[in-house]
């Protein structure tokens, strides 16, 4: 019997949520399409630090045609869970192909969907320039 105890019980801990973290920022880095696409739900969508919204289909576009990101570093993350959503939150240091690098928070929400967690939105808001990392 799967009642909310046993579900709960189940629910993967916080290190598994960074790894996954880590996983899928590797995977756009990496421009790794089938781990991408993988680790995000098919709704998925990613508001920009400058505060654009993009779906997956138009994310995955743009990696297809060139590199979207250079590297990608992560700060210290904090993980907030339930049964089937878990929010991941830390300071990142993206950088461009351009060269351009962004000092940012960085919030993902993932949901369980099928047996799988997806990341399902993702939002990057820039850190003012005197606090970046």
């Amino acid at each position: 019997m799967n009642t909310p105890m046993s579900r709960a019980a189940s629910t993967p801990g916080v290190d598994f949520f960074r790894a996954l973290e880590i996983r899928r920022t590797q995977a756009l880095v990496a421009r790794d399409l089938p781990t991408i696409k993988a680790l995000h739900a098919a709704d998925y969508e990613l508001i920009s630090a400058p505060g654009r919204v993009m779906s997956l289909e138009r994310y995955l576009s743009l990696m297809a045609i060139a590199p979207f990101y250079a590297k990608w570093e992560h700060g210290d993350m904090r993980v907030r869970l339930s049964e089937d959503m878990a929010a991941v939150r830390y300071q990142a240091k993206i950088t461009f192909p351009s060269g351009r690098v962004v000092d940012c928070w960085h919030t993902d929400i993932y949901a369980l969907q099928a047996g799988s967690w997806k990341a399902v939105w993702s939002q990057a808001t820039p850190l003012p320039p005197d606090e970046g990392r």
